[in-house]
C-alpha cells in the first residue's frame, strides 16, 4: 500500500456511505438516528447516531472486501513505526489482555512490574498465568512507585528463567518513564518478547522532546490508549507489534477471543482521524502543547502552598529514567489539604476535574484541545483553592505504608483465587487472610491488594484511612471495606 497519511479510510468510508444514501436493515435499530428517543436525539445531537452504521456489512460489505478498517490500520502502524497495528473499541483494558494472552498461558509464568493496571490483573484472573512480580522503584518520601528498572527485571529473568516474558508500564499515569530499550535488551537476549502498557503514551511518538516510545525502543508489543492523551473518543485503544517473537496471527486470534464482534465504527473513526492529524501535523501541534503546559507549570509554582512535581523530583538514582511533563501533577500537600478534598473543591466550586487524585496530588492534564483560554480557568480555579484551603476541615490522615510494607506475599495464583472458596470477613480479622478480591484506589487504577495476596495489617489500614479520606474504591465487594472477601481457609 502507498502510504498516504492525508488519507482515512474509515472516515472517507462512513462520508461515502451517507452520500450513497446507503438504506440498512441490520442493526443498529436506531436506523441513522430515526427511531431513537427524541429527547436522547436532543442531548446528543444526530451526528451521533448518523456515524454508527455497522461496520462490516454496513461501512464496508460482508465480506470487508474494501478493506476499510485493513488500510487504517496500515496507516496507523506506518505513523508509529510498528510492523502491524490492531485497533479496540474495548479500551486499552482488553488491548492489554491480548497482548498477556499472546505471550503466555495458563500458568506459564510473565515478569509483570507491580505497579500494573488492574486491566493487568483480570488478565491474569481470566488467563491463570502465574506473575512474576518484579518491584518498582519506590520514591519513600514522595511515597510514589516509578516503573521497575532493567536491572529488576534481569534479576527476576534470571531467578525464572522459564518465563514467557516481560511486561511493564511506561509512562504511568504519573509520567514517569522507563528505561524501555534497556528492558527490551533484557528480554531479547533471552529471546522473550516484551509488552510496554503504554496507555498514557499515545503521543509520545510525535514530538522529538517527549519520552522514547515503546516501538522506537525495541519493545515487541505496545498498547496505547489514545483517548487519554491522544484525541480519539473513549474506549479507543490500538495495540501495536513488532518484530518476530510474536507473529500478528496469533495476536489477533488471542484478541479476538476477547474483542466485540459489533465493534464501534465511531469509535474507529476517532482513531483514524487521531492518527491523520498526528502524522501530518503533530510535531506542530504537540509543541505548542508542551509550551503551553511549560507555562502553566511554571505559573502554578508561583501558588503558595502548590508544587507541580517535575523531572527534579520523579528522575535519578532509583527513581525514574524519564519523564512527561504533560500530565501535570501537582502536590498540594504545602496546603494542609488531600488531594481528594483539592479534587472535590475544584468540582462543587469551580466546575473543574482533575484526574488523578491521591491523598496529596491531582493531575491537572495539558494537551492538544486546550489553549491560554482553558489553563486560565485552571489556573484561576487553583488561585482560588490555594485560598479556599485553609478554611477547609481537617482531612483525616491517610496512613500510606512504606514501600516493604505495601508488598505483599502472592500466596495463590489469582485466578484461583477468585475463583475458588471465599468467604466475607470483618476488615479487622482479614490481616493474614489470602485477598480473593482486588482493591484498587481509582483513578489511577493500580491495585493495593490482588486477588492472592496474604493481606497485612498496614495495607489494610491504607485502604481503611483512605476510604475515610475520599479514596475511591470502585471494586471490593463490600464498597464501605467494613468486611474483606478472603479465601476460604479449607482451600488455602
Amino acid at each position: 500500500m502507498t502510504v498516504d497519511h492525508g488519507r482515512a479510510p474509515v472516515l472517507e468510508a462512513l462520508e461515502d456511505y451517507h452520500r450513497k444514501g446507503r438504506l440498512a436493515f441490520t442493526p443498529p435499530g436506531h436506523k441513522q438516528a430515526r427511531g431513537a428517543d427524541p429527547a436522547v436525539r436532543r442531548v446528543l445531537g444526530d451526528a451521533v447516531f448518523l456515524g454508527d452504521v455497522l461496520a462490516t456489512g454496513g461501512l464496508d460489505d460482508r465480506l470487508t472486501r474494501g478493506q476499510v478498517l485493513e488500510h487504517a490500520q496500515e496507516l496507523m502502524a506506518d505513523a508509529v513505526h510498528a510492523d502491524h497495528t490492531f485497533f479496540s473499541t474495548c479500551g486499552s483494558s482488553l488491548s492489554v489482555k491480548a497482548a498477556m494472552l499472546s505471550v503466555a498461558g495458563p500458568h506459564e509464568k510473565l515478569l509483570i512490574g507491580r505497579d500494573a493496571h488492574k486491566s493487568v490483573v483480570a488478565g491474569l484472573i481470566l488467563s491463570g498465568i502465574e506473575p512474576v512480580w518484579v518491584e518498582p522503584r519506590w520514591d519513600a518520601e514522595r511515597h510514589l512507585a516509578h516503573p521497575p528498572s532493567a536491572e529488576e527485571f534481569d534479576r527476576a529473568f534470571e531467578a525464572h528463567p522459564e518465563a514467557r516474558g516481560a511486561l511493564v508500564t511506561s509512562p504511568t499515569p504519573y509520567g514517569t518513564c522507563a528505561d524501555l530499550r534497556a528492558i527490551a535488551d533484557v528480554c531479547h537476549r533471552r529471546s522473550r518478547p516484551l509488552i510496554v502498557d503504554e496507555a498514557w503514551g499515545a503521543h509520545l511518538p510525535f514530538h522529538p522532546d517527549l519520552p522514547s516510545w515503546a516501538m522506537d525502543a525495541g519493545a515487541d508489543i505496545c498498547v496505547t490508549s489514545i483517548h487519554k492523551m491522544g484525541s480519539g473518543l473513549e474506549q479507543g485503544s490500538v495495540f501495536h507489534l513488532r518484530g518476530d517473537l510474536v507473529t500478528p496471527a496469533l495476536l489477533g486470534v488471542r484478541a479476538d477471543l476477547l474483542d466485540t464482534t459489533s465493534p464501534s465504527v465511531l469509535i474507529h473513526a476517532g482513531l483514524d482521524g487521531w492518527r491523520r492529524q498526528m502524522a501530518l501535523h503533530g510535531k506542530e501541534l504537540l509543541g505548542a502543547t508542551l509550551d503551553l503546559a511549560a507555562e502553566v507549570r511554571a505559573a502554578v509554582e508561583e501558588i503558595d502552598g502548590m508544587h507541580v512535581n517535575g523531572r527534579d523530583d520523579f528522575c535519578g538514582p532509583g527513581l525514574a529514567d524519564d519523564f512527561d511533563p504533560l500530565p501535570g501533577i501537582i502536590d498540594v500537600a504545602g496546603l494542609g489539604i488531600t488531594g481528594y478534598q483539592a479534587a472535590d473543591w475544584l468540582r462543587a466550586h469551580r466546575h473543574i476535574d482533575a484526574h488523578l487524585v491521591d491523598h496529596r496530588r491531582i493531575g491537572a492534564q495539558i494537551t492538544l484541545g486546550d489553549d491560554r483560554e482553558t489553563t486560565g480557568e485552571l489556573l484561576s480555579a487553583l488561585r482560588d483553592l490555594a485560598r479556599a484551603a485553609r478554611d477547609l476541615p481537617e482531612a483525616p490522615r491517610v496512613e500510606v505504608p512504606s514501600p516493604g510494607e505495601l508488598r505483599m506475599e502472592q500466596a495463590l495464583l489469582p485466578r484461583d483465587a477468585f475463583f475458588g472458596p471465599a468467604e466475607d470477613v470483618p476488615v479487622g480479622e482479614a490481616a493474614g487472610r489470602v485477598a480473593a478480591e482486588m482493591i484498587t484506589p481509582y483513578p489511577p487504577g493500580i491495585p493495593a491488594v490482588l486477588p492472592g495476596e496474604r493481606l497485612t495489617g498496614p495495607v489494610l489500614r491504607y485502604l481503611r484511612t483512605g476510604l475515610a479520606g475520599g479514596m475511591n474504591l470502585p471494586d471490593p465487594t463490600d464498597p464501605e471495606l467494613e468486611t474483606v472477601r478472603v479465601v476460604d481457609e479449607s482451600a488455602e
